[in-house]
């Protein structure tokens, strides 16, 4: 015997079915792809001309191409798969318009915080509370509001926040007492280039499929209490990816006994130095992988969690 279905799901998941299917994959296919390369080519050409002439007027455009390639791939990525009532012109204001919002609201509320090691927790709450603002605002009429919507329109705004947020790392890399440091402002590109996905982008992402899963597939939002312990906890992963260096050290000392010993006589040897900066610097790599293979199980769990919610209901069926 079949069973009634709520009358308020049926409701949404009628409104839902009855919107076309957008047309991205059509129009974008293979797009993310092609635009990293071809903007690799265009920073590297960039670079090559910047080194050799010493001209200060490409450093903008050399840190524009740097800090918005692998986050605008990232859009490009979204658009090919985002279906339903999400619009290009929708992702790429979530994207601009978002990062633009999300790394001011951080500025204002991080102006206060005082220096010391547990502001990178309190960093991670703030920046993480304001992109989940901007996801409800962005997501308030997307239909239909599955996990999988979430986690796509959180990528594109966390890679917006990315960007400018990368953008300004670069362009303090590249001030020195000497003139423009380009190698400094080479090296804080690509780090941060490479890091881009499995950092603001992975973290929105996961929030994003958590408050959107939590929808049921309605046209409006739901609270959950998995919300708020979702939003812990990739603020969590944030503050441990921002104070993964100072752990690093601070391991680094504990593991390494004459650097230990040294640092608490008020010196410490060239040698010694050199041998708990190497450990540091491993540690260091050790801690990335981990917060971000944790980040990316995550995600992972929680698609296949609401997929399977999703798939329930038919099959009782």
């Amino acid at each position: 015997m079949t069973t009634a279905t709520p009358a308020e799901p049926s409701h949404a998941s009628t409104q839902a079915t009855s919107i076309p299917r957008s047309h991205h994959r059509h129009h974008f296919h293979g797009w993310w792809w092609k635009t990293l390369l071809s903007g690799l080519l265009l920073w590297v050409l960039t670079v090559a001309v910047t080194a050799v002439t010493k001209n200060t007027n490409l450093i903008p455009t050399l840190i524009l191409l740097g800090s918005f390639l692998v986050p605008f791939s990232v859009v490009m990525f979204v658009i090919e798969r985002v279906t339903g009532s999400i619009s290009t012109l929708q992702l790429i204001l979530a994207f601009f318009v978002g990062g633009i919002f999300g790394v001011l609201g951080a500025s204002l509320l991080e102006a206060g915080l005082a220096q010391s090691f547990w502001v990178y927790a309190l960093v991670g709450l703030i920046e993480e509370f304001v992109k989940g603002v901007l996801l409800v605002v962005f997501g308030w009429r997307v239909v239909p509001k599955t996990a999988k919507q979430g986690a796509l329109l959180g990528a594109a705004i966390g890679a917006g926040f990315a960007a400018f947020e990368s953008a300004g790392y670069a362009f303090n890399a590249a001030l020195s007492n000497q003139g423009i440091d380009l190698t400094s402002l080479l090296q804080t590109e690509i780090l941060r280039a490479v890091l881009a996905p499995v950092g603001h982008v992975l973290w929105t992402a996961i929030l994003g499929a958590v408050i959107f899963g939590s929808a049921h597939g309605r046209t409006h939002f739901r609270w959950s209490w998995w919300i708020l312990l979702t939003y812990a906890g990739v603020a969590l992963l944030h503050g441990l990816w921002d104070s993964s260096s100072e752990i690093a050290n601070l391991v680094a000392l504990e593991v390494s006994g004459a650097a230990a010993e040294e640092s608490n006589g008020g010196y410490l040897l060239a040698s010694t130095a050199s041998t708990a900066q190497g450990l540091a610097t491993t540690f260091y790599i050790a801690g990335l992988a981990i917060v971000a293979a944790a980040g990316v199980l995550t995600l992972w769990l929680i698609l296949r969690h609401f997929n399977r919610s999703a798939l329930r209901p038919a099959r009782s069926r």
